[in-house]
Parts: structure tokens; C-alpha cells; sequence
């Protein structure tokens, strides 16, 4: 870590203080007014009345102005000659070739404008040499280091109570994080105490105090991303056990390990460069100089990105051809910024970085959230966060990120928020409404995915949380089953009205008059309304039958020459599966009355034939002995209401005694149970004796073939078949009569 502070720090000191051994020893420095007078001609407001004026005083002929020229000379900016279109592109053009002209100007008055600063820099340090100074700071930053271990030992209980924290539940682990978060806040405390506190307490010349505790702050700044960067991707050298799973972001091992690598480093060198540009100018070098130099250190940062992008470790995910197409993709990215910084385009550029850091960070923190609050462990009862929990920090943390790209894209460009109230130009009209269209569409989704979050989260209570009873018998509660069918309609409906009020109100916020919008959208709806009249009466239909729960999804029904299992609804249309496979799509206008066989309860009636002979109360005690057996069979144990018993005799029928039997189930557990009673019912009767009659049929009057009259006829299998079809078909004749 000492070697991660302390080298571009001695960088940066030995940037501000080597001078180039061709440059003169002795520079002069200029006047205060002369600086003045060249820092106002660099203004850019400056030089635009500059040319304006150059451009008024040449007039139609063409010829220079001779008074009010720039003296800077290849530091002004482009003048379009006269006669040249002066359009958009053409003085894109101009301005980028007239920012590298200035680059390449500038760079043989950079060694004297570092002898200047060198000179400066040893007349305040009263003699003394760099080599002192730099041992001086790294003393300070030996400080600092050395309160920060001595805080790691003091605060080895708090360390001992973030390892004891369950990573098995999703509050355990956001206790980690936090409590490593916490941990790192006092490291990073210790520290900037230890190197940039003890270097307050010294009395030190005004320009050196400037520079230490400038690059000391960078210091600070980059230990502290290094320590951050750690309490969330906890690399490897921790030794944290099962690293993998108290982490803030789903990676492995691998990634984890090359990004805190990376990033620190990345973070430093960008931290020093900022703050020797900060104090660069202060000490003599202008803004051209400052121009050339931030092309070095942009070279530089283009590289470590260039680096850590080349160097990451494939991922499953990103595994072969999309790891590749990745790389190439952030390589041109990098680039091009690149290109932008050295082009001097300062609104394209800083656009170009929020379209793709803005999202990146977005995700990013949304996998993290997911990640460190899914549910915990088996082992551990499965804990969860409520969704809304989940939704109200994702959006909020979406939100910062989006307000705080604005606010930053909005310094950069010099937006100042105050005048834009107050002026009333068509540009500043168009940013206030922009403003607005974005605050009012964060509002929707922070909303919608509240919204959202609640109806996800009743309608997976009774998805994933069904209520089991002790032998594991799904017990459907209706008030939940009502709330599935019914929500997924609601939020459909409360999407449509957010949308819609959002986009009113986006509409208002950039002045457009909403009010014809909504009158002609009310005569539109009316038109509609009696061209639809149908559809409309599907669907009011349709919301009604949902407000009485005539059905849920799952339930067999009937409904005239319909009937079949409900496979789902819409708000127009109901879908029924038949028994037999055909699917009916019936609009809720023709459905009609609907008979529900699925519902709490159901009574099944059927009919046994015993012989004339029967005891029939040994038979009704039997069907009563073996109906409480299916009832206590835990096969069927859960459906039966009622076990089977005999009703009493039904009829005489031609063959024997129709005794009636009935049981009563939940809807779907008959069916089983039925067939197994058949069989035992069948065993019991052939043990006990009694007859399960079946219908024969005795033959007279037909003459053999010997002509004898009286002599029995020959019963031939031809003959049983024709009388058992006669027999079968006088039942289905029958049978269909009475239904």
C-alpha cells in the first residue's frame, strides 16, 4: 500500500519540480498585470467578442480589422474567412483543427514555463533540496500508515462481530458489508489523520504546504477507494472464508481479485494528475500548457484502462466470442473519449462517458441489491426481505446516480441552475423542460416499482408460500386465489394510467397545452365506445365475473355447451379446456350463468347391483366397512369429507337390487377412490358369497334342426354375442333417456 501512495506522489513532487535541462536556470517572471492581461485574452467569452468584432470591422470587402486583433496569436480560436458557410460542421471542423494547431504550438513554450515553476518552487523552500522534501512526505505518509495498523489492532472486536454475522441470511450479509464499510471509514479516518493531520500541525512555507497537502489528499482519496474497494469486493489476500457469498457483487474469485487490482492504481494516477493540475496553474503555467499536459495524462489513463481491459479473466458468461467482442467494444470506447478529450470537444465528451457509466453503475448496483438481499439458506429458514424493501433501494440508489450524472454533466458543461429561472431563451426553455421530463419519469418508476413490488409480492405468497397441512394437502385460500386472478389486471390498469399521467405531464412540463389532448381524447373514447359496444360488453362482463369469483384459474366449469378446466382469462375472454383436449375461447358476453364443479365441495351418487337374494344389511355394512377404510387411507385421507356409505335401495332392477351409494370429497378426489372401492367392494362380496348379478338371457320356443319341437337349442357363441349387444344396446337406450 506504502508503494501505491507513495509512488505517484514522488511522480507528481518530481513533475513540479524537475526542469528540463535545456531550459534556462534564471526565467524571469513576468509582471502581475501582464499575466492579467494574458489570462483575459484566454477568456473565451474574450476572444468571441474578439472575432466578432474582427468579422464586423472586415465588412463585405473582406479586408482584416487592424485594431482589436488577438496578440496571443496561435492561442485565439478560429475565424471563419469571409465568404465560407458558416455552418455547424464546418466550425466543428475549425475549432478542432485550430485546438491541436494550439497543442502543438504550446509545446515549445513548455520548458520555459517549467524553469519558471521550478524557479518558484526552490525560492519558497527557502534552499532546501526536492530530495528532502520528498522524504519529508513520505515520512508523513509512513504516519499515516502506521496510525492505521495501530487503529487495526485496537479494533479487533468490531472485526471479530462483521465474521460473526451470518452470511446465510440476507441481513447478515448486509450487516457485513456495512460493518466492512464502517471498518474501512475509520482505516481511511486513521490515516488522513496520521499523514495530512500531522503535517497540519507543522509550520510550513505557504507554496510547499500547498503542494504536500494537495498530493497528501490525493493520497488519501486514493487509500480510500482501495479500502472501499475491498469491504465490497473482498479479493483474495482477506482470506475470507466463502468469500464468494459476502460479497457486494456476484463475481468470482478472479474478477474480484483483478478489479481491486486495477482500480486503485487506475485511481491514483488519475488523483495525482488532478492535483498537480490543480496546483500547476497557480505556479505559472497556462492554459495552453495545462492543454499540452492533459494530453500526456490522458495518454497515460487510455493505457491502464487499455491494460485492465485486455487483462481480465474470462467469466462464464462472457466466455469466448463475447469476451472478445467485449474487450474490442471497450477498447473503441476508451478511445474515442480519447480522441474527444484531444479534439476539444468538451460537451461531446462528457456525454459520451454518462451514456455508458450511467447504465454501468446502474446495473451494477441493481445486481448488488439483488444480490446481497436475495434469500438466505435452507439451513437457515429461508429469510427474505420484503420486495418493496428490494424496490424502494434500488430506486433510490438509481435515482442518486441519474441526479448526481445530471448535476455533473450539468457543471461540466457551465449550466448554472439559477440563471436558467430566470432567462426565458428558447435553450434554456428546452433544458428546464428536459429537467423536468427526467425528474417526472424518475418519479414514475420509483411509483411503478413500488407498485410492482407489492403486487409481486402478494401474488408469490401464495406461489411460493402455499399453505401445507401436516400430511402435506395443498389447501387452496380463496381470498389468495381472488387476489391472483385479480391483480395481474390491476397492475396492467395502474401501468396504463402511470404511463399515461406521465406523459402528460411530460408534455405540460415542456409547454405543450394538454388540455385538447384530453378533450380529443374523450371524443376518441366515446366513438369508440359506440363502435365497440361488443368489446365493451365483453369486458365489463368480464370484470364482474371477477368480482363475484364464479371461477379461478385451475376450476372445472360449465356454462351452456361449454365446459372444461379454466387455463386462463383476459378481460375480454375466458379460456376452458375440455376434458378431451378441444380449447374454447368464450367472450365473457357469452358466457352466460357458469356452473362451477371445482368449488369447496363435491358429492358423488353412484349405483351397485346386488342378487334378490342379498342380506342387505350385511351388504350396507360392509360398503360402510370399507368406505371408512379408503377415508383413513392416507392416500385419500385428506380429500374425504364424507366416506362412502349406501344411501339405501334405489330401485328392483331386472336383474337384482340398485342399491345407492354417495360420498363426498374435495372436488377432484373421487375419482381414485371410486375405482379402488370397485375392487375391494368386489373382493368382499366374492368372500362373503354374495352375487353380483349380471344379466342372462333363456331362450324357448325355437325348433332345433332335427325338427323336433321340444329338444333344447344348441347355445352357440354367435348366439350369446347377439344377445349381449341386444342387451348393451337396450341399456344405452336407456341410460341416454334419462339423462
Amino acid at each position: 500500500m506504502f508503494v501505491l501512495i507513495a509512488g505517484p506522489l514522488v511522480f507528481g513532487i518530481a513533475l513540479l519540480l524537475a526542469g528540463p535541462a535545456q531550459a534556462q536556470a534564471t526565467a524571469t517572471v513576468p509582471p502581475e498585470k501582464v499575466k492579467q492581461l494574458f489570462d483575459l485574452l484566454d477568456d473565451p467569452s474574450v476572444k468571441a467578442w474578439v472575432a466578432e468584432q474582427r468579422k464586423q470591422d472586415a465588412g463585405p470587402t473582406g479586408t482584416p480589422a487592424a485594431a482589436g486583433a488577438s496578440p496571443s496569436g496561435a492561442s485565439s480560436d478560429a475565424v471563419a474567412a469571409p465568404g465560407r458557410m458558416n455552418t455547424m460542421a464546418s466550425s466543428t471542423l475549425d475549432r478542432i483543427k485550430h485546438h491541436i494547431e494550439r497543442i502543438v504550438g504550446t509545446l515549445p513554450s513548455l520548458p520555459g514555463q517549467f524553469a519558471r515553476v521550478r524557479a518558484e518552487t526552490m525560492e519558497d523552500m527557502s534552499g532546501k533540496r526536492p530530495a528532502g522534501m520528498l522524504l519529508l512526505i513520505a515520512i508523513f505518509i509512513a504516519a499515516g500508515l502506521a496510525l492505521t495498523w495501530a487503529t487495526y489492532k485496537l479494533t479487533r472486536p468490531f472485526r471479530l462481530w462483521i465474521i460473526a454475522q451470518s452470511k446465510d441470511t440476507p441481513i447478515g450479509r448486509a450487516k457485513k458489508i456495512g460493518g466492512r464499510t464502517l471498518y474501512s471509514s475509520l482505516l481511511i479516518l486513521s490515516f488522513a489523520l496520521g499523514s495530512a493531520g500531522a503535517f497540519m500541525l507543522f509550520d510550513w512555507p505557504m507554496l510547499i504546504r500547498e503542494i504536500v497537502l494537495t498530493f497528501l489528499i490525493a493520497a488519501v482519496a486514493t487509500a480510500a477507494v482501495r479500502m472501499y474497494l475491498a469491504a465490497l469486493l473482498v479479493p483474495s489476500f482477506m482470506q475470507v472464508e466463502n468469500a464468494v457469498e459476502v460479497r457486494a457483487l456476484p463475481v468470482i474469485n478472479e474478477t474480484a481479485d483483478h478489479w481491486f487490482y486495477w482500480v486503485p492504481r487506475i485511481f491514483g494516477v488519475f488523483a495525482f494528475f488532478a492535483a498537480a493540475f490543480i496546483l500547476l496553474p497557480g505556479l505559472g503555467i497556462d492554459q495552453d500548457g495545462m492543454l499540452v499536459l492533459s494530453v500526456g495524462a490522458d495518454l497515460v489513463l487510455l493505457l491502464l484502462f487499455l491494460i485492465a481491459v485486455w487483462r481480465r479473466p474470462r467469466t462464464q458468461r462472457n466466455d469466448g466470442h463475447g469476451h472478445t467482442a467485449a474487450t474490442w467494444f471497450l477498447t473503441a470506447y476508451f478511445v474515442v473519449l480519447f480522441l474527444l478529450r484531444i479534439a476539444g470537444l468538451p460537451i461531446l465528451f462528457w456525454f459520451t462517458f454518462a451514456a455508458f457509466f450511467l447504465p454501468f453503475a446502474i446495473v451494477l448496483t441493481q445486481r448488488g441489491v439483488n444480490f446481497v438481499l436475495r434469500p438466505g439458506s435452507e439451513d437457515a429458514g429461508r429469510p427474505t426481505i420484503p420486495a418493496v424493501t428490494i424496490a424502494v433501494i434500488d430506486r433510490a440508489v438509481r435515482m442518486i446516480l441519474i441526479l448526481a450524472a445530471a448535476y455533473l454533466l450539468a457543471r461540466a458543461w457551465g449550466l448554472d441552475m439559477q440563471s436558467m429561472q430566470d432567462s426565458n431563451t428558447t435553450t434554456t426553455l428546452i433544458l428546464r423542460g428536459l429537467i423536468n421530463v427526467i425528474v417526472i419519469a424518475l418519479a414514475a418508476d420509483f411509483g411503478w416499482s413500488i407498485i410492482k413490488a407489492l403486487i409481486e409480492r402478494k401474488l408469490g405468497i401464495e406461489a411460493q408460500h402455499a399453505v401445507i397441512s401436516d400430511e402435506e394437502m395443498p389447501v387452496v385460500d380463496p381470498q389468495q386465489a381472488r387476489l391472483r386472478r385479480l391483480l395481474p389486471i390491476i397492475q396492467n390498469i395502474l401501468l396504463a394510467v402511470i404511463v399515461v399521467m406521465a406523459v402528460l405531464m411530460m408534455l405540460a412540463s415542456v409547454g405543450i397545452q394538454i388540455g385538447p389532448l384530453i378533450a380529443g381524447a374523450g371524443v376518441v373514447g366515446v366513438a369508440v365506445g359506440f363502435g365497440a359496444q361488443t368489446l365493451v360488453k365483453d369486458v365489463i362482463s368480464g370484470v364482474f365475473y371477477l368480482l363475484d369469483d364464479a371461477f379461478r384459474v385451475g376450476e372445472y366449469i360449465s356454462s351452456g355447451s361449454y365446459r372444461g378446466t379454466v387455463e386462463s382469462f383476459s378481460l375480454r375472454s375466458v379460456k376452458l379446456r375440455h376434458h378431451r383436449g378441444p380449447l374454447f375461447t368464450i367472450p365473457f358476453g357469452e358466457l352466460g350463468a357458469v356452473q362451477n364443479q371445482s368449488r369447496d365441495w363435491v358429492t358423488d351418487k353412484f349405483n351397485i347391483t346386488v342378487g334378490y337374494d342379498t342380506d342387505i344389511e350385511f351388504a350396507r355394512k360392509l360398503i360402510k366397512r370399507i368406505g371408512l377404510e379408503l377415508a383413513e387411507d392416507p392416500e385419500f385421507k385428506n380429500w374425504v369429507i364424507e366416506p362412502i356409505k349406501m344411501q339405501g335401495v334405489q330401485e328392483f332392477g331386472e336383474y337384482g337390487i340398485v342399491l345407492r351409494v354417495k360420498v363426498t370429497t374435495r372436488p377432484g378426489g373421487a375419482f381414485a377412490m371410486k375405482g379402488r372401492f370397485f375392487l375391494r367392494l368386489r373382493q368382499a362380496f366374492k368372500e362373503q358369497g354374495i352375487e353380483l348379478p349380471f344379466p342372462t338371457v333363456h331362450v324357448e320356443g325355437l325348433q332345433s334342426p332335427h325338427g323336433t319341437e321340444n329338444a333344447p337349442v344348441e347355445i352357440t357363441p354367435e348366439l350369446k354375442l347377439a344377445v349381449a349387444q341386444s342387451h348393451t344396446n337396450r341399456r344405452r337406450k336407456k341410460a341416454g333417456t334419462t339423462e
